[in-house]
């Protein structure tokens, strides 16, 4: 892997609660398409390609409130161009690479909505996108980036056992990913989820999960992922590891820009509420299909 000096010698420092951010996500995007080597350009895709999970998902079902995301890999034609083909059964052509997962999840699509399939209607399509893209991310070949999948998808998967819990809603359906510690977390029933034996920042974690301020929570987990970057690129400060560090951080400060407390609010009722509906979806759906 390639070394850089020059450009990580010259970014400016920040701290998670700068109000104004130095680069936007899109413009150190930018920056680095013309700096980084092929193969570290390969590693940071992993980043961007959630964005273009966003914009795979609403071209699918063909929203009309979409904005295409020009933060992914895609461009808008390329997802179209990559649906058709795949939609088809035709092969997509090399010059344009396409994670496993993204062509599993489209090939998925496609087939069940074809044949009515409903065996898997209280699983979003959302949550499957997520667990394919994740189950892929942390088999990744770089370390630190396999680590910062598996360090979120827990602190995902920690928050929605606690929220399951407290509301009453089925872990199964919710918990995504095919790791030891989702399968801990989908069948503990303990306080603590038997996580005595995970990564040393699951304590930390099971303690945010109990603020009460979804804000503060929402805080304390950017600090601890914020922490985590720092430490896992202690000695690796010219190293691809410490430019995907900084544009990890470069997001948390966008994402706080723009996240006020009532939104924040808003957004977790929502999807508190959400989970219900879709809980009693499912055991209607679940009670017609057997009568």
């Amino acid at each position: 892997m390639s070394k850089y000096y020059c450009l990580i010698s010259g970014l400016p420092s920040i701290a998670l609660d700068d109000n104004k951010p130095v680069y936007s996500v899109a413009e150190f995007k930018a920056e680095l398409d013309l700096i980084l080597s092929k193969y570290d350009k390969r590693i940071m895709n992993w980043f961007f390609l959630k964005y273009d999970n966003k914009n795979l998902l609403s071209y699918l079902r063909e929203s009309s409130f979409y904005e295409f995301d020009g933060r992914g890999v895609y461009t808008e034609e390329e997802i179209k161009e990559i649906c058709d083909l795949l939609k088809s059964e035709e092969r997509v052509p090399d010059k344009v690479s396409v994670p496993a997962y993204f062509a599993d999840f489209i090939r998925d699509y496609y087939e069940r909505f074809e044949s009515n399939d409903n065996t898997d209607i209280h699983l979003l399509w959302e949550d499957k996108l997520s667990s394919l893209y994740y189950n892929e991310a942390i088999r990744c070949r770089n370390a630190f980036m396999a680590s910062w999948f598996e360090l979120n998808l827990n602190i995902g998967n920690m928050m929605t056992a606690y929220n399951c819990r407290k509301y009453g809603l089925d872990k199964e359906a919710y918990i995504i990913g095919d790791t030891e510690i989702a399968g801990i977390l989908r069948q503990s029933e303990v306080r603590d989820f038997n996580t005595g034996n995970a990564p040393d920042y699951m304590n930390e974690l099971m303690q945010i999960t109990e603020e009460g301020d979804f804000m503060m929570r929402e805080k304390r987990l950017d600090v601890l992922r914020w922490n985590w970057l720092e430490e896992e690129t202690f000695f690796k400060t010219f190293g691809i590891e410490s430019v995907i560090a900084y544009l990890l951080r470069l997001e948390m400060i966008e994402r706080w820009l723009v996240l006020d407390k009532v939104h924040g609010e808003k957004t977790f009722r929502q999807l508190v509420a959400d989970m219900k509906r879709e809980s009693s979806e499912t055991l209607e759906e679940f009670k017609e299909n057997n009568k």
